[in-house]
């Protein structure tokens, strides 16, 4: 796969690497990275050179989350849409939650190629992973995040909510609420002390780390593996997971089409995205209005 592809995967020592490949634009999620990284994930399941995966994202950040810019912030804007049905022409803003629930469903399914796939997979999250890019690398096995990283959702403020659900169960019900009522940013220090992600590394090495981790599952018989998280991974979707998910992904469609939510995405035009973005985050002084420190 060449460097100019929305995501590279290469396979060596035993372990695949997806690179989400879109640093000009934070490797903000569109279709093909979406479609690149479940592409990847389907490959190195093949692959019997490939004992465990791991996900990380070129420049420095592993994924600012959807990419909201076309159109003004229409989600769906240059997105394949896998369902279509007879009916009326919809009229001006008429939101149909059908076809809402089957494109981001679409997106749903394709993140939880990890969670499915039999095979470990470690998610290197650098920079920031916000709002969607949460709902693909929280499906992850293992969290190694960079110690000058953030997480969040920052979405919970307006136009959205979590479609994967992973941050219910990964972390459970207060600090669920704690972060997703808020939308706050989360640092790496904090995400360890919750039991977010595994290990906080320096950014200087976290590759390396995550690479080293990633080949020592090639010790491991890959059918003691497969099971295992086939075991663990049970145990989750009993507590309801899909159903969680389900919800999760039409209530996303339900937020986007709230009035706030019309009015917000009008509001790009007249202020510019990252303006109002920043009065969005101004009063929790995070993500972009995170106060600068010397």
């Amino acid at each position: 796969m060449s460097d100019t592809e929305p995501v590279r995967y290469e396979e060596r020592d035993d372990i695949a690497i997806i690179t989400l490949n879109r640093p000009d634009k934070k490797n903000t999620l569109t279709d093909a990275v979406i479609q690149g990284v479940a592409d990847g994930i389907d490959a190195a399941a093949a692959s019997r050179d490939v004992a465990a995966i791991v996900v990380r994202g070129e420049g420095g950040t592993l994924t600012a989350g959807y990419d909201l810019t076309p159109a003004s912030g229409d989600i769906e804007a240059g997105w394949s849409t896998p369902y279509g049905a007879k009916g009326p022409t919809p009229r001006e803003g008429a939101w149909d939650p059908v076809r809402d629930y089957q494109f981001m469903g679409n997106n749903v399914r394709r993140f939880m190629k990890i969670w499915e796939c039999p095979k470990p997979v470690i998610g290197q999250i650098e920079g920031w992973a916000i709002g969607g890019a949460t709902d693909m690398i929280l499906c992850a096995d293992l969290l190694y995040m960079a110690s000058d990283a953030h997480i969040g959702y920052a979405p919970s403020r307006i136009y959205g909510t979590p479609t994967t659900m992973m941050w219910v169960y990964r972390l459970g019900l207060e600090h669920a609420k704690q972060y997703l009522l808020t939308g706050r940013a989360i640092n790496a220090e904090e995400a360890h002390r919750i039991g977010l992600v595994t290990q906080v590394c320096d950014p200087a090495n976290i590759g390396a780390e995550v690479e080293a981790e990633a080949r020592r599952f090639a010790h491991i018989p890959a059918n003691q593996l497969a099971l295992n998280k086939l075991l663990i991974n049970q145990a989750f979707e009993n507590m309801g997971l899909r159903t969680s998910q389900m919800l999760g992904t039409f209530f996303d469609g339900v937020t986007r089409h709230t009035e706030e939510a019309y009015r917000w995405v009008e509001s790009f035009e007249a202020k510019g995205f990252r303006e109002v973005v920043r009065e969005r985050d101004d009063p929790w002084e995070d993500y972009g209005s995170a106060p600068q420190t010397d």
